[in-house]
């Protein structure tokens, strides 16, 4: 399994709203591609976000099917909202894949 983290710094324009509206494409994504997804706001306790506060991890079955998202012409109108909105653009988008047993 390929987990897919995600972590986005939005402008400071940018209201919990619109920060939601924006994620949301993932319901439909995850359900059409089949990969499992969350995502939403940080709640942690400890607060070292350092200013990535909203994110999403997705869960795919293999490179292959991580390489069919990434490749999805809907994933690159996502991805292009949230880099839109990001702080910095895309320095201000953190992407972590871990492959796991």
């Amino acid at each position: 399994m390929i987990r897919h983290v995600v972590l986005i710094r939005f402008r400071p324009d940018v209201t919990g709203a619109q920060a939601e509206a924006l994620l949301a494409p993932l319901a439909e994504l995850s359900a059409r591609l089949g990969f499992a997804a969350t995502w939403g706001r940080s709640e942690s306790p400890e607060r070292i976000e350092r200013g990535y506060m909203h994110g999403f991890v997705a869960d795919f079955a293999d490179w292959a099917a991580l390489a069919a998202y990434q490749a999805d012409s809907s994933h690159k109108a996502f991805g292009a909202g949230l880099v839109a909105h990001a702080e910095g653009g895309l320095d201000g988008i953190l992407v972590f894949d871990l492959a796991t047993a």
